[in-house]
């Protein structure tokens, strides 16, 4: 079994790190990070380290431990250097635009589809058709990406609609005639 929990977790001289009521918060050149922190782990914190404890020995305590410990370490890498996915638009006349807090996609459909970018999370768009979005929160990030995926996901037999960058497509053979 993985014993990631044990590992602590270094803390860097610009990042500002407060605990108190179960609540942690870093905070650091990229933003400010919060996560509420179960009851069945303790925090420890001492001279540039973060020490996630189990308290209790139970199958559950034992997930929390460590999922705990790799929660609080992506904040620490959220805040410090942040996090970044890119995207590819593949398609004749598909393409993307973004104005302000808002994402403009012409993915081939009879209107054009907008997503609301929300707070934390930046939007670069290289040649209208590679997106690089980033942000400091791992989770918000991914959920964005998911969603501007699913507007338009890759189809099989072409391999148009939007991907991941090195992202592989398994295409079909067409129909034969």
């Amino acid at each position: 079994m993985s014993r990631i929990g044990q590992s602590p977790i270094h803390v860097l001289e610009n990042v500002e790190v407060v605990f108190e009521n179960k609540l942690l918060r870093l905070k650091g050149p990229k933003g400010l990070l919060e996560m509420d922190i179960s009851t069945s782990v303790d925090l420890k914190i001492s001279d540039n380290n973060i020490l996630v404890e189990n308290k209790d020995n139970t199958l559950k305590g034992k997930a929390n431990w460590g999922t705990t410990r790799a929660l609080i370490n992506n904040m620490m890498v959220g805040v410090t250097t942040g996090f970044t996915k890119n995207l590819e638009i593949v398609g004749v006349g598909y393409r993307g635009a973004v104005s302000g807090k808002k994402l403009t996609l012409n993915l081939g459909l009879s209107h054009s589809v907008e997503i609301e970018i929300p707070d934390d999370i930046e939007v670069k768009i290289d040649a209208n058709t590679n997106l690089s979005v980033s942000s400091p929160n791992k989770q918000k990030l991914g959920q964005f990406c998911s969603v501007i995926r699913s507007k338009r996901p890759p189809e099989p037999f072409k391999g148009k609609g939007i991907r991941y960058a090195g992202e592989y497509i398994i295409k079909k053979e067409g129909k034969k005639k």
